[in-house]
């Protein structure tokens, strides 16, 4: 199927989007269609079954090697964001393969600076710069996006690697300054045995004298402004000397007052 939607479309045609991507192991999500994209001045029409790209960048974005043909991970992972239906769609293609290994931050900072014009640039620029840091996901994102960076929260060390015992811990965000640890989950319920897991893990982290904040992705989506607030005065408590700045005008932080 994908040799045919390939020959049909032209000798300089290349598996794209996500049917480049269910082949780089990025999804394992099977489309109903294959994405081809073609030269932009090459006339093919799509079927119900394959669905045309067009591209002035084939050249480039093409694998040197791999067969059937088609785009680099990077330009994969690129043309990914820009069909996403949001930015947090985006951030998880950014996130996914530099999670996998298969690139990195940098070599896609450098496609997106190749290109023009792109949907999300400064968002994804600076998305890039999370994952850089140690951002895993898009609720990692929108912790930093929301909560911490735009009420000049300190700079949390992420993924931080702990040793309780004989065990070694990750936290999501650790300030290690004033022994306070956030941690984010973007599932609506746990399973029993997984709550309880994430309790004896706070109990052991209370007991080497970190305290553990948990937040739930409508906390931070919804609630940034609040979330803010308790995260401020806990590490106010703890010996930051910093505040608490509103992220607008319609910002709910409240400043820490003794």
């Amino acid at each position: 199927m994908l040799w045919a939607a390939l020959l049909r479309s032209g000798g300089s045609a290349v598996l794209s989007h996500q049917t480049a991507a269910e082949l780089a192991g990025l999804t394992d999500r099977i489309s109903p269609a294959v994405h081809v994209t073609v030269p932009t001045a090459q006339r093919v029409r799509g079927t119900a079954n394959v669905i045309i790209h067009r591209s002035s960048r084939i050249a480039v974005a093409r694998h040197p090697v791999l067969l059937p043909p088609r785009t680099r991970v990077e330009e994969t992972v690129i043309d990914l964001t820009q069909t996403a239906h949001s930015l947090d769609e985006a951030f998880h293609w950014l996130s996914r393969a530099c999670g996998s290994r298969q690139t990195t931050a940098s070599r896609l900072q450098a496609v997106l600076e190749q290109r023009k014009q792109v949907r999300y640039r400064n968002e994804l620029v600076s998305g890039l710069t999370a994952i850089a840091d140690g951002v895993h996901s898009a609720l990692e994102y929108r912790y930093v996006r929301g909560v911490e960076r735009p009420h000049e929260l300190p700079v949390a060390r992420r993924q931080a690697k702990i040793t309780l015992g004989t065990a070694r811990r990750y936290l999501d965000n650790l300030y290690d300054d004033y022994g306070v640890a956030v941690e984010l989950d973007g599932h609506a319920a746990h399973l029993v045995h997984d709550r309880w897991r994430d309790v004896h893990r706070d109990n052991a982290l209370t007991g080497a004298g970190i305290i553990t904040l948990r937040y739930s992705w409508i906390d931070v989506t919804q609630r940034a402004c609040e979330v803010a607030t308790e995260i401020g005065g806990i590490l106010r408590r703890r010996g930051w000397a910093g505040v608490l700045r509103p992220c607008g005008p319609r910002c709910t932080a409240q400043p820490w007052r003794p």
